[in-house]
């Protein structure tokens, strides 16, 4: 597995949880680094990401709420998740992309469930 992504779990409308993602240096170097989730019947859609640069974007649903951060000597990207919605239920998969190749490596998945 390139990609390990760990976290997750069952929240409460309102609270908080944390995602994180290893990979191997000669990949997280060179990479963008992302969020996707796909909750059932919908397609996958980005979260947000990180640049090497640090640079965040997030999708429109999540701005505010969750906090994307890579740590560069660590080889990892997290995910914050505050004040979570049950509409925010998907399974969330860590993503790195070469920005100057076509190289681009999944994590394995990992369940977010937000009960009402």
């Amino acid at each position: 597995v390139q990609l390990q992504a760990s976290g997750g779990g069952l929240v409460q409308a309102g609270g908080s949880l944390g995602l994180s993602c290893s990979t191997s240096r000669s990949i997280f170097s060179v990479s963008n680094m992302g969020w996707y989730r796909q909750a059932p019947g919908k397609q996958r859609e980005l979260v947000a990401s990180v640049a090497g640069s640090g640079y965040p974007t997030y999708a429109d649903s999540v701005k505010g709420r969750f906090t994307i951060s890579r740590d560069n000597a660590k080889n990892t990207v997290y995910l914050q998740m505050n004040s979570l919605k049950p509409e925010d239920t998907a399974v969330y998969y860590c993503n790195a992309a070469n920005p100057w190749s076509t190289a681009n490596y999944w994590g394995q998945g990992t369940q977010v469930t937000v009960s009402a």
